[in-house]
């Protein structure tokens, strides 16, 4: 019945014009490019994955899967970027390189599972399609189970080399950081991560000023430093806030200081108009901040001066590593008597 079919479809089709003909392929084309397909937003035919000789055109998707391209998967293993695939079961499609007979018995489900091709549009808007970058180093193993055994006819012996050449460059657990380094997504991830940090610790809207700074910690920031505690004056030297920017912010969690800076309204002096901590979470930034000023002040009083402290301070609650050095870090030794 089929057969018959495609007969009478390939009779049909030589009696369009080409106009007509002409038209069916710009309405397919169209179909196709209105398809919802999931985006790639991160990968580029200029930034292959490479693994030794080979390149690899890789791309991570909105939902973080990272894809291999349909082509490129293909040629990795020997085989020609547009070979054909078959349907099994009438609609679920097994990639050419997992077709025949002598390597049937070494598929897994989890291989098939994987192996379902995955279409996409990428970066510049095209659209592609690729195989899950983690069903690589599985159909390796595929080939190179079925060479162990002598199960492999001579034309496909090739493969089991390509696969062995892939498999001594590629660890299976290191895939996904492979393409991610490739793709740039780690610069990306690390971006994503870092926001939703800031949106947990820094507000949007100003909190209202509570005491939170206690007395303890200026009295022993000033005997730290060598300074006289005024009692009667609630002036300190301006590189104290320098000092806490340090000690505290930059401690908090990674680009909070930043983050708070930049939100901080200004006086036209350049003076911030309220403290940083009034722009802390209530649920999350604040409670963090009494924490680690407990600490801190804990850090204090059993330091016996502020080389002592510092070094206490950087051993406990070490700065995070995005951070630039202060400018009061010098190579001279800290006398304690300010800058």
């Amino acid at each position: 019945m089929s057969e018959g079919r495609s007969r009478g479809g390939m009779a049909r089709a030589k009696r369009l014009t080409p106009e007509q003909r002409s038209q069916i392929a710009r309405r397919a084309a169209m179909a196709r490019w209105t398809e919802e397909l999931p985006e790639a937003i991160c990968g580029s035919p200029d930034r292959p994955l490479r693994i030794g000789d080979i390149a690899l055109q890789c791309y991570v998707l909105e939902d973080g899967t990272r894809v291999l391209s349909q082509g490129g998967f293909l040629e990795a293993l020997g085989r020609h970027p547009k070979a054909n695939v078959r349907k099994e079961g009438g609609e679920e499609r097994v990639p050419a390189i997992l077709q025949g007979k002598a390597i049937s018995p070494f598929i897994s489900d989890e291989v098939l599972e994987k192996s379902r091709p995955i279409a996409f549009r990428t970066p510049s808007g095209n659209r592609a399609s690729g195989y899950r970058a983690d069903l690589l180093p599985l159909v390796c193993e595929v080939y190179l189970k079925a060479n162990d055994v002598g199960a492999l006819p001579k034309n496909q012996e090739h493969v089991a080399k390509q696969a062995e050449i892939l498999v001594r460059g590629l660890a299976h657990t290191g895939i996904i950081a492979l393409v991610d380094e490739a793709t740039g997504y780690q610069e990306l991830r690390a971006k994503d991560a870092l926001a939703r940090i800031l949106e947990l610790f820094v507000a949007k809207e100003l909190q209202a000023w509570i005491r939170t700074f206690p007395d303890d910690y200026y009295r022993q920031m000033f005997r730290l430093r060598g300074l006289e505690f005024p009692r009667d004056s609630v002036r300190r030297p301006q590189y104290f806030g320098h000092l806490t920017n340090d000690m505290v912010y930059k401690r908090l969690a990674p680009g909070v200081l930043d983050e708070l800076k930049r939100v901080t309204l200004r006086s036209e002096e350049g003076r911030p108009r309220h403290k940083y901590f009034q722009r802390l979470t209530s649920n999350l930034g604040y409670p963090k901040l009494r924490e680690h000023l407990g600490s801190v002040v804990t850090l204090m009083k059993i330091s016996r001066d502020w080389g002592d402290f510092d070094q206490k301070l950087n051993q406990i609650h070490p700065r995070y590593g995005d951070t630039l050095p202060l400018p009061f870090d010098f190579d001279e030794p800290d006398d304690g008597k300010g800058l």
